[in-house]
């Protein structure tokens, strides 16, 4: 995952940041040994920030759609209330054996489930309102999930979209113009119209879209 800050001010964010478990290391470390996107792990300035949103939520039922090696997942779980599930969708079936090994060495795998698909298929089938909702999947699809799921939010339920700020590039004139970014400025603009929700945009790490409902 990109950051918009300079080295030195993540250094000293991280620094003054709750470490991450040793398990969460272990996954970061292989994560970056072992597949070729490593960037797009959470980390554990990110991983500490939806660690804590969850604890404050303590969802029932929680959902993510793009689960990468389960970084996030993991960190997610941890603010679950006593009966919480997360369900976590991802679409690349390639990484699912290193998601359940790290899920499964942790003391949250009976409180989350694995789905791998295409998350317009599988959220349908879903019988419950969210409590909470992080979103990192493919940006070009992000309205289209936002709309898929907020009728199924709980009134107060809250999500995130991560990567809202795409490097810098919505503020770049030079770079508007590729279909991700132009995604990403009319998905902000989208959000900020609509009259549902209130909404935080945070300028943490790549952004994230923070949406109470």
């Amino acid at each position: 995952m990109e950051t918009l800050t300079t080295p030195l001010i993540e250094e000293y964010c991280e620094a003054h940041t709750s470490p991450e478990s040793e398990l969460l290391y272990q996954l970061f470390r292989d994560t970056h040994l072992h597949t070729v996107k490593p960037r797009m792990l959470s980390g554990q300035l990110q991983g500490r920030f939806l660690s804590m949103v969850s604890r404050l939520v303590r969802p029932v039922h929680a959902l993510e759609i793009g689960t990468y090696t389960g970084y996030s997942a993991l960190c997610l779980a941890e603010g679950l209330a006593p009966e919480g599930m997360l369900d976590t969708i991802e679409v690349d079936e390639e990484l699912e054996e290193m998601i359940n090994r790290y899920v499964n060495a942790s003391k949250y795998k009976d409180k989350i489930r694995l789905h791998i698909g295409d998350a317009r298929q599988l959220i349908p089938s879903f019988n419950c309102q969210w409590d909470l909702v992080f979103m990192d999947a493919e940006k070009r699809s992000t309205r289209e999930f936002y709309d898929l799921l907020l009728p199924r939010m709980r009134k107060g339920g809250l999500m995130m979209i991560d990567n809202m700020l795409w490097s810098g590039k919505v503020v770049e004139e030079g770079s508007r113009h590729d279909l991700d970014t132009q995604a990403i400025m009319e998905f902000n603009d989208y959000v900020q119209r609509d009259e549902r929700v209130s909404n935080v945009l945070l300028p943490l790490r790549d952004g994230i879209m923070m949406v109470m409902c």
